[in-house]
């Protein structure tokens, strides 16, 4: 998007991983991230681009696109499907040229009525997510065989043709005789590196390396696609997964668990050194991690409500006696990257801000908000007062034992889980705000509930993680704007709507240089922080992870992403020496 590329024509592989890397093997793991509809718990479906269902993590390894991104720069993309691509001079209009010798794995030919085809139907029919992230995508159109013309309304950030070059590419003529809408077991013909193979519904999926992939030789390939297997399993409990891992069932683990990470890697196969411990730097913005409160019910609707909320969490008692020191809290919505805002805004972000004054809060035009510190006792009765400030000056009073609001009603709320991990975390928070008078209860559901629900906004509390990208493109607009707010499935769970919103996530997206960029994204974190959308939580800087010794480990990994399933490989000499 800004600057040139790192690799010039002609390069022979990404500098981050093992062209020699041996092929074959296989890793067993659960899903540390996943995307689009997908579910790391369960799956009822192998459609992974639609909202309806529940689709396996990692469909996505099936499909081939355009182009693919190299991990050691912040937003670069290289060509896969497409050999070249033409930008026009005004930018709306880039011209892919295909490889003759792309095949889909029924060995029909893939060309570019497939690549139009998948755009305006990702456009029209696909997850909200993709769909509403290319709205600005006009057409996609193939004048011949090998020669797609993708054209863009003008207003379009300069990140989009990079998304669409990444998105993935089905079979017309397969989507002629099925359904794309439909939820369904059926494995989808597709054309990348992996394909399904062997899975049992709700328990475990293994992805098979197709043998005669047609893009194996090509530089961005190389070195990538190692493992035979990729194999995913699924769980309902996190300890069921750990006990899964200690018995070498699965052989690579990312811990989510601080807890676990420090007093629980005490079993043989730890103490013996064939599982070992990593930790691997994260170069990525960490992630808005938090409880997102839902302003689409009433009694989120006044930020005072939503402010007092935050006074209630202790993260300092729940970092010393829960997560053993081992995070930090989280402030910004671009955590642990360049377009978190500190202190008072400067003079560019005052620029972007003014238009906005009379309807944006004080707090916006001041320091950056940031979370109370506690005095870490659990129960730290000055934040709790002024919780209760809060509270009254939004018209609640007490009653006894109970908050009650302005409708007459005690302020009722249910944080919603898939999972009862976060059970000891959230207990102490629910006392203390049960000390306010509100009565909270944590309640977990199955997996696919969980995501109806959610999808549905159809929750008072959620817990959620999202990924940014070190380089904003049109994906936030399903975090944050307006539209999204009233779009099902999208990202923008607390439902924000807001002008200066809207306003700075365009800006943000359209910026001509990466200053432009970081500065809107600066000023746009002010807004959302001072509107006390969550209560922020925590976060760490690296990975951590478990493995069985059986990996090869390239020795450079790329700033901007942690490919373990793409680049790592098998090293039968380690594998025999732990028993593997």
């Amino acid at each position: 998007m800004f600057g040139d590329l790192k690799y010039p024509k002609g390069f022979t592989a990404f500098d981050y991983v093992n062209p020699e890397a041996p092929v074959g093997g296989q890793i067993n793991m659960t899903a540390p991230s996943w995307t689009y509809n997908q579910n790391p718990q369960t799956f009822n479906t192998f459609n992974s681009f639609i909202l309806k269902g529940d689709a396996p993590p990692r469909m996505e390894r099936c499909f081939d696109s355009l182009m693919v991104r190299a991990f050691d720069e912040p937003d670069a993309v290289y060509g896969l499907v497409a050999e070249s691509a033409l930008v026009s001079d005004d930018g709306n209009f880039v011209t892919f040229k295909i490889r003759p010798e792309a095949r889909f794995h029924d060995g029909s030919i893939l060309n570019a009525e497939d690549v139009a085809f998948s755009l305006n139907t990702l456009k029209e029919k696909g997850h909200p997510y993709i769909s509403q992230s290319i709205q600005e995508m006009v057409s996609a159109t193939a004048p011949d065989e090998h020669t797609v013309t993708v054209a863009f309304s003008g207003n379009h950030s300069r990140q989009l043709p990079l998304l669409i070059a990444t998105l993935p590419i089905f079979s017309k003529d397969y989507y002629t005789r099925y359904n794309f809408e439909a939820s369904t077991l059926t494995p989808p013909l597709s054309s990348g590196p992996y394909t399904v193979g062997r899975y049992e519904i709700g328990r475990y999926i293994e992805y098979r390396k197709v043998e005669d992939y047609w893009a194996n030789d090509l530089p961005v390939n190389k070195g990538h696609y190692n493992f035979e297997i990729i194999r995913f399993d699924f769980f309902r409990e996190r300890q069921a997964t750990f006990e899964a891992f200690k018995k070498g069932t699965l052989t690579f683990h990312e811990e989510f668990s601080s807890k676990t990470w420090a007093t629980e890697y005490n079993f043989p196969a730890f103490t013996e050194g064939r599982v070992i411990k990593r930790e691997f730097a994260i170069g990525l913005p960490s992630g808005a991690q938090g409880w997102f409160l839902n302003t689409r019910r009433d009694k989120f609707s006044d930020p005072r409500v939503r402010e007092a909320l935050g006074y209630a969490f202790d993260f300092e008692w729940s970092n010393a006696a829960l997560f053993y020191d081992q995070y930090i809290r989280t402030q910004s919505y671009f955590e642990n990257s360049e377009m978190k805002a500190v202190g008072l805004p400067s003079d560019a972000e005052l620029a972007l801000l003014a238009p906005y004054r009379d309807d944006l809060p004080e707090a916006v035009f001041g320091e950056a908000i940031t979370q109370p510190v506690s005095n870490g006792s659990g129960q730290d009765r000055t934040l709790l007062r002024e919780a209760s400030l809060l509270l009254r000056e939004a018209g609640y009073f007490r009653r006894g034992e109970q908050l009650i609001g302005p409708d007459g009603n005690q302020l009722v709320m249910e944080f919603l889980s898939s999972s009862p991990t976060f059970e000891r975390i959230v207990l102490p928070y629910v006392k203390n705000l049960s000390l306010l008078g509100i009565e909270a209860s944590f309640r977990v559901v199955d997996p696919a509930q969980f995501q109806k629900r959610v999808n549905d906004f159809d929750f008072d509390i959620v817990g959620h993680r999202f990924s940014l990208t070190p380089t904003l493109g049109s994906t936030i607009q399903n975090l944050w704007t307006s539209e999204a707010a009233e779009t099902f499935g999208s990202y923008n769970l607390s439902g924000i709507r807001l002008p200066a919103v809207d306003d700075l996530v365009e800006k943000a997206i359209n910026a001509s240089s990466r200053q432009e960029m970081v500065t809107a994204a600066r000023a746009l974190d002010r807004v959302l922080r001072a509107g006390y959308y969550w209560v922020p939580q925590w976060f760490k800087a690296s990975h951590t992870v478990a493995l069985w010794d059986m990996f090869g480990i390239p020795t450079d990994m790329p700033a901007y992403d942690f490919p373990v399933e793409t680049t790592w490989w098998v090293d039968t000499e380690k594998a025999a020496r732990i028993g593997k």
